[in-house]
């Protein structure tokens, strides 16, 4: 039986998605992951008895198992082992809501990586919503394919990245699929992609613990998974759902390398053009008169710089929490699940401003002349924080001794 349903197909002679296609109703992409609902006793779906027992009787997910193939070897799981296998540490970015910066974290933990030397690739299985093109400023780029594969799309020498938004005929086009054939991209993108050798694979993917979740970790669960990033912010509806996201980690044997606590605050150098005061009903201008009062009672640690505006007021910075953490936060979640809490990332204009222009945080820091500037720039609690986040990240691994030395 076939469903019609209008949706975006790969074409056999491009790389590009478009036009409309009758599908047959297939469950093999599925993933094989033990779902929380299965019955107890469920044999695993990897079991060639999966959903032919007695026990699978009235699981929801009988039919899948069923029909999934069980004898042999799998020539796909194989391609994937095989393109993975020299990429010497895969890291997921993952959380369970929407909205809290995981994208801009991925592409920054990437953007990071590479400005330290390493050799970096981004795979963005965000199939309905993917944010790479931008966050890496490859708008309008296509991914080349050769017998051999696809080529991802080269950002710098050391920093290549994969989205399904390189394979858009046009950025605004929505991508209908269900799950089998959002799995069925995910699996061809781990299959064709020629990687090469690497330090470092990021993996970016959606909100939630559904389709591509399952699909990523059943398609690389041969390939090494170093283990999970988990993104959160400070609220408690955000935290619910990042919860859900943990339980999943360990339910499906993805180790938590930690939890970032993302727009922790808002941060803003007190001199920044951005920062303004006003008084009384009518919103009256009153920035100047601030400042002045201020500038009276510190002593200036330079003389007057007008490239610099926060002579004045060096390393001072304004903090609002903007979400408030009103049941602990992110470090109190990790205490209570037994995690690493790697810090907090501030919201600040300038992580905004790097992500909408598709350029590095790294870049900007290392770019910096040696002037009263790169002060600035070097005690930015944002750039101290994501330093912070990312060398914690390489020394977990180095515990292990399976990290490159930088």
């Amino acid at each position: 039986r076939t469903n019609e349903v209008s949706l975006l197909i790969l074409s056999m002679g491009s790389t590009k998605l478009s036009g409309t296609a009758t599908m047959p109703h297939k469950k093999q992409d599925e993933a094989l992951i033990v779902p929380g609902e299965a019955n107890i006793g469920c044999p695993g779906p990897d079991n060639p008895a999966a959903g032919r027992t007695e026990v699978c009787s009235g699981c929801p997910n009988q039919t899948t198992c069923a029909s999934l193939p069980h004898s042999g070897v799998d020539a796909d799981m194989t391609a994937i082992r095989r393109r993975l296998e020299k990429i010497k540490h895969k890291i997921l970015i993952l959380s369970g809501k929407g909205g809290v910066g995981k994208s801009t974290f991925a592409a920054q933990l990437a953007f990071g990586l590479s400005a330290r030397g390493m050799d970096v690739g981004l795979l963005d299985v965000d199939i309905c919503g993917p944010s790479a093109p931008v966050l890496f400023g490859k708008e309008g780029h296509e991914v080349h394919r050769s017998n051999s594969g696809w080529s991802p799309v080269y950002v710098s020498d050391n920093l290549a990245v994969m989205s399904v938004g390189f394979l858009l005929n046009n950025s605004d086009d929505a991508v209908i699929w269900r799950g089998p054939r959002k799995s069925g991209l995910i699996k061809q993108f781990l299959k064709d992609t020629e990687w090469g050798p690497m330090d470092f694979l990021i993996v970016d993917t959606p909100p939630g613990t559904s389709d591509e979740h399952l699909s990523m970790v059943q398609y690389m669960k041969d390939t090494g998974v170093d283990g999970a990033l988990i993104i959160t912010t400070p609220q408690e509806v955000a935290m619910a759902d990042v919860r859900k996201e943990l339980n999943f980690c360990s339910k499906v044997g993805i180790p938590i390398l930690g939890v970032v606590e993302n727009m922790s605050g808002l941060s803003l150098p007190f001199g920044s053009d951005l920062v303004s005061f006003s008084s009384g009903a009518d919103g009256s201008d009153i920035t100047g008169a601030v400042r002045d009062v201020l500038a009276a009672h510190f002593m200036p640690a330079a003389p007057r710089n007008d490239a610099n505006k926060n002579y004045l007021f060096p390393r001072l910075n304004i903090h609002v929490d903007v979400f408030p953490a009103t049941r602990g936060g992110a470090a109190f979640m990790c205490e209570q699940a037994g995690a690493n809490f790697l810090g907090r990332i501030p919201l600040d204009p300038s992580i905004a401003w790097a992500s909408e222009h598709g350029r590095s945080l790294f870049h900007t820091q290392s770019e910096t002349s040696a002037t009263d500037a790169n002060d600035e720039v070097n005690f930015s609690p944002t750039m101290t924080a994501v330093n912070m986040i990312l060398s914690q990240t390489i020394e977990l691994l180095e515990t292990h001794n399976r990290c490159p030395q930088v």
